[in-house]
């Protein structure tokens, strides 16, 4: 927008393709002649009188494109709203500063809101600049995953999991037990500084914890964290809750510190597996529990791959699985199975219960500790 010197200005009255119109204009008899003339002056009386802004937007949009100058008592802090509505020039009064006018001419280089000038809204630009991006919902992305992966190998699985769909928000669940070799020796190869979660009960076997340390070390493994219980004595004073209710004594000692780890996280890779039976025959490879992502790449082995791998990789079995043991958790609620039952058989043995609850939605840990209060 140009600055213009009023007396010049007013110098060249008496022009037939000037007009010159202030706040109360009649601009319907004006339409008519707006072909006809060059400039249209609009007076402002006031700085505080913002009709010549709604005059100059709406003689734009009547298509006037000769030059609309603003004349009058301005101030140089409406500049840009004056370029912006349609204005070409300001007449500048006699004790005006230049350097101010300038300076707010200046002052903004975006728009925020369509108007009579081509400038285009900062939405507009964002919009040209780069595609709308459509926001994944979680349901989508898992239905997705199983979709595209249904055929894929564990390591694919774990590949697209790892370095592209949840990259630096994922982890390894796991138990360093009777076949968690399989999948943290494909961590390795992957990518070795995925965190590993191993949930210390204070009850494991002490072949575990051995085995756990010997593994992480040969693996390479960098970022293996031991999570253990907050306080377990207030529900367990006796150490000895396993015996009287296991479901209490899981939710304390497992699905606690579970859920306290998890903050840092989107999804968790397990190593369910289908054989197992019970709740995991129709196991998914991508779940959703409590909003959380489970990702079961190994899903669909059987026992003899699971075999096969170690072989194949001369991975170290834990010790226990020479002892019969194909299932191994903490030492009270584990004992040896037969190769002809379930896996997971020597696990709480004698009782209903099938499941930890670390794979359980944490209403159900709730309901556990609710259940004890109560009694």
């Amino acid at each position: 927008m140009k600055l213009l010197d009023a007396d010049a200005l007013d110098a060249g009255r008496g022009s037939n393709s000037r007009a010159e119109i202030s706040g109360g204009a009649d601009l319907d008899a004006l339409t008519p002649h707006l072909a006809e003339l060059r400039e249209i002056i609009v007076d402002f009386p006031v700085f505080r009188d913002g009709r010549g802004f709604s005059i100059a937007a709406v003689l734009r949009g009547r298509g006037y494109r000769g030059e609309l100058i603003a004349r009058g008592r301005l101030l140089p802090d409406q500049a840009r709203h004056l370029a912006r509505t349609g204005f070409d020039a300001v007449a500048l009064r006699p004790e005006a500063d230049r350097t101010q006018w300038d300076r707010s001419l200046q002052a903004y280089s975006a728009a925020y809101q369509p108007a009579a000038d081509p400038a285009a809204p900062i939405w507009r630009r964002r919009a040209s600049a780069a595609p709308i991006r459509v926001v994944e919902s979680l349901e989508d992305k898992i239905r997705r995953l199983n979709a595209e992966l249904r055929d894929a190998s564990a390591e694919e699985i774990l590949t697209a999991a790892i370095g592209r769909e949840f990259q630096g928000r994922v982890a390894l669940l796991t138990s360093f037990g009777a076949e968690s070799a399989v999948g943290l020796h494909m961590i390795s190869k992957i990518a070795p500084e995925t965190p590993v979660l191993f949930l210390d009960t204070e009850r494991h076997f002490d072949p575990t914890l051995q085995y756990r340390d010997r593994l992480a070390k040969r693996l390479g493994l960098t970022d293996v964290r031991s999570l253990k219980p907050e306080r377990p004595e207030r529900e367990d004073p006796k150490g000895d809750l396993w015996r009287t209710d296991p479901d209490l004594c899981c939710a304390v000692r497992k699905v606690r510190p579970l859920q306290a780890a998890l903050t840092g996280f989107d999804a968790l890779i397990t190593g369910r597996k289908r054989f197992h039976g019970g709740s995991r025959l129709r196991l998914p490879m991508f779940e959703i529990v409590d909003g959380t992502v489970r990702i079961n790449p190994f899903a669909g082995w059987s026992e003899p791959e699971v075999d096969a791998y170690h072989a194949a990789h001369a991975l170290e079995r834990h010790p226990l699985v020479a002892g019969g043991y194909r299932s191994i958790g903490c030492w009270p609620c584990t004992q040896p199975s037969d190769r002809d039952e379930d896996a997971r058989a020597g696990r709480w043995t004698g009782l209903e219960k099938t499941e930890c609850g670390i794979h359980l939605p944490a209403q159900w840990a709730a309901t556990v500790v609710e259940r004890r209060r109560a009694s």
